[in-house]
């Protein structure tokens, strides 16, 4: 099985940092992000990565090469225009066959790969989703109304927890996915699954309480370091 890593993003909510460095390159600890990614991958037995590459896509080339550095075996898709998503998804169309894991470029994630994997092969699925439960509260009080007359009110719930299942952007796909793509503009994940689910194929979920680390602002950025040297012990 191959990993798809969608990392052509402009990273425009992380500038100035990303001006000049991809955002799947931004240092976490001694190594770009990147790679802590792909070693994640090596570790949950997948050695072939398909990098979906864009913007800056030199300093990832250049730095990764064919990846016998980590030991695994590397693969590029080139675009030349940003794409989104599942649109940057469909570049690496030649290089998949069958089943194969796709990830966004930004994220470091610490479940079970091989177990997802598992299951998916298990349930005959078309497309897996990694979701993470995330609790959160409400900071006003939920007034809660007749759902005929929207009028009369029924109770009030002061600043509520909510428990939802968010997307990791970390998925196991079929390779047919790509026909849903259109080829060469931008196009969202969201798109597709939806796509996809209105005809009726199996989409399912694995879903794991498990904190993963997001890079999407210099907010999280700063707080990814933080969390990272935090499991380190150094600070």
């Amino acid at each position: 099985m191959k990993t798809v890593i969608l990392a052509g993003g402009l990273g425009t909510r992380l500038q100035p940092y990303t001006i000049f460095v991809p955002k799947p390159m931004l240092p976490l600890g001694e190594k770009p992000l990147l790679e802590h990614i792909i070693e994640w991958n090596k570790k949950n037995g997948i050695k072939k990565i398909v990098l979906c590459v864009s913007y800056l896509r030199k300093t990832i080339i250049d730095y990764f090469e064919d990846g016998s550095s980590l030991g695994v075996n590397i693969e590029y898709a080139v675009s030349k225009k940003p794409l989104s998503t599942a649109g940057q998804l469909k570049t690496a169309q030649a290089f998949i066959d069958g089943d194969f894991v796709c990830m966004n470029g930004d994220s470091i994630f610490n479940f079970s790969l091989r177990s997802m994997i598992k299951q998916h092969r298990k349930r005959k699925s078309f497309i897996t989703m990694n979701l993470h439960t995330y609790k959160t509260n409400i900071p006003y009080g939920v007034i809660k109304t007749d759902s005929r007359t929207n009028k009369k009110i029924t109770g009030w719930d002061e600043k509520p927890a909510i428990k939802v299942h968010i997307n990791t952007g970390c998925y196991i796909m079929n390779s047919e996915v790509l026909s849903y793509i259109p080829k060469n503009r931008p196009y969202g994940m969201d798109a597709m699954v939806n796509k996809i689910i209105a005809q009726k194929k199996k989409v399912d979920s694995f879903i794991t309480t498990k904190e993963f680390i997001d890079v999407g602002d210099k907010m999280t950025y700063e707080r990814a370091y933080q969390t990272f040297y935090k499991k380190l012990g150094e600070i």
